[in-house]
């Protein structure tokens, strides 16, 4: 559509600035993969990911094989790790178009091996090891008490082993995933981390050579340089937006590159007295202006932002009032002159000297600003700058 009613702005100049800060803050021989699963965290994948990787990533990161068969389609080359489970039916396909999976288990493995030993070629695949996340992984002999409560000694390690040995497939990586890099108190990713280098220690006593080793998401690059190892995983932080309010944002500037914006589509005046929208949780002080503003929670803007939630209008804040709609929501703009339909309003992002952060909305909804940008539905459509 060439003239939409709401869309969102992605900002390709600023995921290019955060790839650059980034690559300046990573250790010079980690490589850089940045995960654009979720969309691009709502960005759109192809297009962030085709920035990215002309300004200096290495890798792509995605949740589902789905993810990666779009990016191949659309001709993207570069090196993807599926994080998440792929069924062995799929194995083919994932040599096909050379894509690395997680593993996550022996029988998993074992499954994908069956599959790839008589396609004449080989899987790549990543371990994933669980050091504390209790998601997906192996869990080390620390974590897994026997009958006895005590694991066998290494009883990991011979299943890793394994798992290298296993015909058509190529055991390139290991990695962990950190639980809170990202709080200031960095006890327990400092616990997951000697875990996981005592495990990788013990497979190269074991004589298994790992070729791509890593730990770090957006926290661990920005606070912790000791997880960098041989590459590094950049989430949230590819976006422009810092995985908390507790890591150090003085080690790296981030743009945000996305704005989700409206036009204004009816304007009425309305007496003291009157009540605006569902179940009439908002009835007006005083003679004032509604603006309709044709968004609401088809479109991923929170219901949990009735008669809370903020936009900007003509550079200024103005108050949701009601109940978010599905397809509209509606603003008290009677403290702004000269409004107009069609005139454009600022859901997410920056008007003038005003701004409406995706921390502010995480916020008031007592979520993360990743849930707030992931959120933004199919049917806005993201227009690239």
């Amino acid at each position: 559509m060439e003239f939409p009613l709401v869309w969102a702005e992605v900002d390709l100049s600023a995921i290019a600035a955060n790839v650059r800060e980034l690559c300046r803050v990573v250790k010079p021989a980690a490589r850089l993969m940045v995960a654009v699963k979720a969309n691009a965290y709502g960005h759109g994948s192809v297009e962030v990911a085709r920035t990215a990787l002309a300004h200096g990533a290495d890798w792509l990161g995605v949740a589902r094989f789905e993810e990666a068969l779009e990016l191949r389609e659309a001709g993207i080359a570069a090196p993807i790790l599926i994080f998440g489970y792929t069924p062995a039916r799929c194995t083919r396909e994932l040599i096909r178009l050379h894509l690395t999976q997680s593993v996550h288990c022996l029988d998993a493995a074992r499954a994908l091996s069956e599959q790839a030993a008589g396609s004449g070629d080989r899987l790549k695949v990543h371990l994933k090891v669980d050091t504390g996340m209790g998601r997906l992984g192996i869990l080390t002999d620390e974590h897994r008490p026997g009958l006895s409560g005590v694991a066998p000694a290494d009883a990991a390690v011979r299943e890793v082993m394994q798992m290298a040995g296993l015909p058509g497939l190529h055991l390139e990586g290991v990695f962990t995933h950190f639980a809170s890099a990202d709080s200031a108190d960095k006890s327990y990713t400092h616990g997951q981390l000697a875990l996981f280098e005592r495990f990788l220690d013990r497979l190269k006593k074991a004589g298994l050579s790992i070729e791509i080793r890593h730990a770090a998401n957006s926290g661990g690059i920005i606070d912790m340089p000791q997880t960098h190892l041989d590459m590094v995983r950049a989430g949230i932080s590819l976006y422009g937006l810092y995985p908390s309010g507790e890591v150090r944002q003085s080690t790296i500037t981030l743009t945000p590159a996305l704005t989700w914006k409206a036009r204004i589509v009816h304007l009425k005046k309305v007496p003291a007295g009157f009540y605006v929208s569902y179940g009439m949780t908002h009835r007006t002080a005083q003679p004032t202006t509604i603006a309709t503003v044709p968004v609401g929670y088809g479109d991923g803007y929170s219901r949990l932002l009735s008669n809370r939630g903020i936009m900007l209008v003509g550079g200024r804040r103005v108050p949701i009032v009601g109940r978010v709609c599905m397809d509209l929501t509606m603003i008290d703009v009677g403290q702004i002159p000269g409004v107009a339909v069609d005139e454009e309003v600022v859901i997410l992002g920056r008007q003038g000297a005003e701004a409406v952060s995706a921390d502010e909305i995480a916020d008031l909804l007592g979520t993360i600003n990743y849930e707030v940008v992931t959120a933004i539905s199919a049917r806005v459509p993201r227009v690239f700058t």
